[in-house]
C-alpha cells in the first residue's frame, strides 16, 4: 500500500486567526520560539514529513484585529531544523521580492546544515504594501509576477545544477582541490535576471532542496509543471482536488518530467478532538472568534458580487456568480474552490467563511481523531492527493491532537510511517534513489512554449 505524506502548518494561533481570543490562548505566542520549539518536536515525535510556515514580506490591515505572519521563516525554521534530527523544514520566500541568486544561495546552505531537510514555498507575492518595503512605486502586475517567476526559477534551478557530482579531485599529493571543468557558470541573461553563477558551494545531500509552490491561477500551474516538486493546494471538494492533480500531473508530462515527479499537497485546516462533540463545542468558540461583518463582505467581493449585495445570511446561488473569476480576487484557487462548493448547493457568505475557516479557504475538517482519519484516507484513497498539509484550526490545541491522536491511527491503517524512512525530505517524499550519489541532481524542465514566451519577453 502508498503511504501519504503529511505536513504541520506551525502558523500561531491557528488558522483561525482570531483563535488568540480564547481564554487560554496566548496572544504572543507567535513570537515565542519555545513555543514552536516545542511544536517541532512534537512533529518528530510523531514521524511528520516537515514543518510549514506561511509568509508574507509586509504587515497586512488584519494586525488590528489579529496577529500577523511573525518571525522571519528563513530564521524560525533554521532554529527549528537545529533542535530536531528528521523533521523537514518548508520555508516560505517570495519571487517578487528577492535576487534568485541570494535565494539559491541560502537555500543551498540550509540543505547542507539541516543534512539534506530543506525545502523552499515559492509564493510570488499578493500583497501590493510590498512594494513600498522595496523602494519600488507599484506592485507588478500577476502576470507579470508570474512571468519574473519563471525566470526565477530557471535561474534558481540552474545554479543548484551548476556542479557536477564528481566535482571533488582532493589530490593532496599534486595541491590540485576541485575540477574546475566540472562546475559550470550559468551566464543566464533574461527579462528580469542577469545571472553569471555559479554558486560558491557543490549541490547539499538531496541535489537540490525541495520546491513546493502554490497557485492556481495559470501563471502558477505553469510554475507546478514546469518546477514544483510538490503543489500545495486547495480543495473544497474532492472532484476539483482529483481535477487538480490530474491537471498537474499532464502538465509535469509535457514539460518532459515523469508525473510522479509532483507530489500534491492538500492544504486541510484541522479541529480535533477525543470526541466529535467536543470537536463541535470548540467550533462554535472558534466561530464566535471571527468578526463575521468584515470576513463576509470580503468574501462577497473576492466572489466578484456588488458591495452590499448579500447580507452575511443571504444563500448565494451558482447563477449569481459572475461567468468569471474577478481579477481582483486575492486568490485564483480560493475562488475557484469556494466557486465549486457553491455549485454544490446554495450557501450564505456566513457558511462560506465558516467552511473556509474564517477566510482561509481552506476546507474545515472538524471530529473525533478517528473522523479525520476516515477523512483524509478517503480523499487520498480516491486520488485527491498524495499527501496533506495540516493547517491546525487552533495551534494550541490542535497541532498536538493532530500528531498524538491522528496520526497514529494512519499508522495503524499502514496510511503513513511509524518512523522515518529516509534522512532526508526528497527521499521520504520520492524514494531515496531521488537523491542517490550517482544521481544528485534532478533533470531541469524543458518547456518550449514557455521558453520562447520567455524570450519573446526579453526581446521586447
Amino acid at each position: 500500500m502508498s503511504t501519504l505524506h503529511l505536513n504541520l502548518s506551525l502558523m500561531t494561533p491557528g488558522h483561525f486567526r482570531h483563535a488568540w481570543r480564547l481564554p487560554h490562548a496566548d496572544p504572543a505566542a507567535y513570537l515565542d520560539i519555545d513555543h514552536f520549539q516545542r511544536l517541532a518536536r512534537v512533529a518528530e515525535r510523531a514521524s511528520i514529513d516537515a514543518v510549514f510556515l506561511g509568509d508574507g514580506p509586509a504587515l497586512r490591515g488584519e494586525i488590528e484585529e489579529a496577529p500577523g505572519t511573525g518571525i522571519d521563516p528563513l530564521v524560525l525554521l533554521g532554529n527549528l531544523s537545529a533542535i530536531t534530527e528528521k523533521l523537514g523544514v518548508i520555508v516560505t520566500s517570495s519571487t517578487t521580492y528577492n535576487s534568485p541568486y541570494n535565494l539559491a544561495r541560502r537555500f543551498q546552505a540550509l540543505d547542507h546544515v539541516t543534512k539534506g531537510r530543506a525545502a523552499v514555498n515559492i509564493v510570488t507575492t499578493g500583497t501590493p504594501a510590498a512594494a513600498a518595503n522595496y523602494g519600488l512605486t507599484g506592485h507588478p502586475d500577476k502576470e507579470t509576477r508570474y512571468r519574473r517567476a519563471w525566470e526565477f526559477l530557471d535561474v534558481v534551478t540552474g545554479l543548484w545544477d551548476g556542479w557536477e557530482p564528481d566535482w571533488l579531485v582532493a589530490d593532496k599529493s599534486r595541491g590540485r582541490y576541485a575540477d574546475t571543468a566540472r562546475i559550470h557558470r550559468i551566464d543566464h541573461e533574461g527579462e528580469f535576471f542577469r545571472v553569471a553563477g555559479p554558486l560558491p558551494v557543490p549541490a547539499g545531500p538531496q541535489g537540490r532542496p525541495v520546491l513546493v509552490q502554490a497557485g492556481g491561477s495559470e501563471g502558477g500551474l505553469r510554475l507546478a509543471g514546469d518546477f514544483a516538486d510538490v503543489v500545495f493546494t486547495v480543495a473544497q471538494t474532492t472532484g476539483k482536488a482529483i481535477a487538480f492533480r490530474d491537471d498537474i500531473r499532464q502538465r509535469a508530462l509535457a514539460a518532459g518530467r515523469a508525473p510522479d515527479a509532483v507530489k500534491i499537497s492538500l492544504g486541510v485546516v484541522v479541529l480535533v478532538a477525543a470526541t466529535e462533540a467536543e470537536a463541535r463545542r470548540r467550533a462554535e468558540e472558534l466561530y464566535a472568534t471571527l468578526p463575521i461583518g468584515r470576513l463576509t463582505a470580503e468574501l462577497v467581493a473576492n466572489l466578484g458580487l456588488p458591495d452590499g449585495s448579500f447580507g452575511p445570511d443571504d444563500p448565494i446561488s451558482a447563477d449569481d456568480l459572475p461567468d468569471t473569476i474577478p481579477t481582483g480576487a486575492f486568490s485564483t484557487g480560493f475562488s475557484v474552490s469556494t466557486r465549486a462548493l457553491i455549485a454544490e448547493r446554495p450557501s450564505t457568505p456566513r457558511e462560506l467563511v465558516q467552511r473556509g475557516a474564517g477566510g482561509s479557504g481552506h476546507r474545515l475538517l472538524i471530529g473525533s481523531a478517528e473522523q479525520v482519519a476516515d477523512d483524509l484516507e478517503a480523499w487520498f484513497t480516491a486520488g485527491a492527493a498524495d499527501g496533506f498539509t495540516i493547517m491546525p484550526a487552533d495551534t494550541a490545541v490542535d497541532f498536538e491532537n493532530f500528531a498524538d491522536l491522528v496520526v497514529p491511527i494512519l499508522q495503524r491503517r499502514g496510511l503513513f510511517p511509524s518512523r522515518y524512512t529516509d534522512p532526508t525530505l526528497r527521499g521520504r517524499l520520492f524514494g531515496s534513489a531521488a537523491h542517490s550519489a550517482s544521481d544528485s541532481t534532478t533533470a531541469r524542465p524543458v518547456r518550449d512554449d514557455v521558453a520562447a514566451a520567455a524570450a519573446a519577453a526579453a526581446a521586447r
